[in-house]
């Protein structure tokens, strides 16, 4: 008969090193094509790949000792000219399926010359990521990488056991997630309660957005930390931890496409200029049809978190991984026979 034996404990660093490694080897993966410019699929895959290598490397930085060319600040630059070229590659694909098709014929002949400014920016950025992938700094990065996957160095924390801390990994980054004033735009208080605006018309939407939609890029870009961190952990929690990463994920998606459409939005006016106001009112309408259902898309969400129970659903669920939680309700259990 086979003794069943209980698993060895992760620590800190054992989870620190399997997720450097694993986003290491998926943003080098695409290097060659991303290069060469051949698909724009590799081009994305490397950014993520990039993206959640920083996450990795900025939230274990308190365990992980790391050479000095390994750094949020590095890996971020490289990362975001990535993501410029993928914006624009985004924005040509969202202009084609999303828009041009419902336009006139007039219209769209209009709109062949913001295709052409499109094609002249990409080559630039392309450029750029080219000479990227190629300098010294990139090198250093990718060089300190491998090196320290190789013969990793740590800090005294990476000992400790991975669930003995996963609450003080999560809960700082979730707080400022919650705590973000962009889940406030569109709120009034009402008799000290605070009351989502639900009767605002697309115009006044409009107006908001272009006034404050800073704050809302910045609440996605929160939820995009939120989302790559809980990821790195989903194994260690159960459903209800995964249905925070959905819900995150899909606050993320929403405020995304409401800030590409009001970066698109800006993009084709800076570009067309009188075209836009006198040539392109078919187009407008749509940009402004888009963000008003968008805007409705996001209400539901934004008043979900921020009602008590879910914060504080969204913290409990945290504090409980998978082993603390059997022995929480082990521990629970014990007390109320006693």
């Amino acid at each position: 008969m086979k003794l069943a034996t209980k698993p060895t404990t992760q620590t800190l660093g054992d989870y620190a090193y399997q997720a450097i490694e694993k986003h290491v080897k998926k943003t080098l993966k695409w290097e060659k094509s991303v290069k060469k410019d051949e698909d724009p699929e590799a081009l994305h895959q490397m950014r993520v790949g990039m993206r959640r290598l920083r996450t990795a490397v900025s939230r274990f930085g308190t365990a992980l000792n790391f050479p000095k060319p390994v750094s949020d600040k590095n890996i971020g630059k490289i990362a975001r000219r990535l993501g410029n070229l993928r914006d624009l590659d985004v924005l040509k694909a969202t202009l084609e399926t999303d828009y041009k098709p419902h336009l006139s014929s007039k219209e769209q002949k209009h709109l062949q010359t913001a295709f052409d400014a499109l094609a002249k920016q990409r080559v630039q950025a392309l450029s750029t990521v080219q000479t990227t992938l190629k300098d010294e700094h990139y090198k250093s990065l990718k060089q300190g990488l491998q090196e320290w996957l190789a013969a990793p160095n740590y800090h005294s924390l990476a000992s400790v056991g991975i669930q003995q801390v996963l609450p003080d990994l999560l809960l700082p980054e979730v707080s400022t997630f919650l705590l973000h004033p962009g889940w406030l735009m569109g709120t009034e208080f009402r008799e000290s309660e605070l009351t989502i605006c639900s009767n605002w018309e697309a115009e006044k939407i409009a107006e908001k957005l272009n006034s404050e939609g800073e704050i809302i890029h910045d609440l996605r870009k929160q939820a995009k930390r939120v989302r790559y961190q809980m990821e790195l952990f989903a194994e260690l929690y159960g459903e209800s931890y995964a249905a925070y990463i959905a819900d995150v994920k899909n606050i993320q998606d929403v405020l995304g496409t409401l800030q590409d459409s009001a970066v698109l939005t800006d993009w084709l006016e800076d570009v067309l200029e009188s075209d836009m106001k006198n040539h392109l009112t078919g187009l407008k309408n749509l940009l402004a049809e888009k963000r008003y259902k968008l805007w409705q898309e996001w209400q539901p969400l934004q008043e979900r978190y921020l009602k008590v129970e879910s914060r504080h659903g969204f913290h409990l669920t945290i504090l409980h991984p998978l082993e603390l939680s059997a022995n929480y309700e082990a521990e629970t259990s014990e007390q109320t026979v006693e």
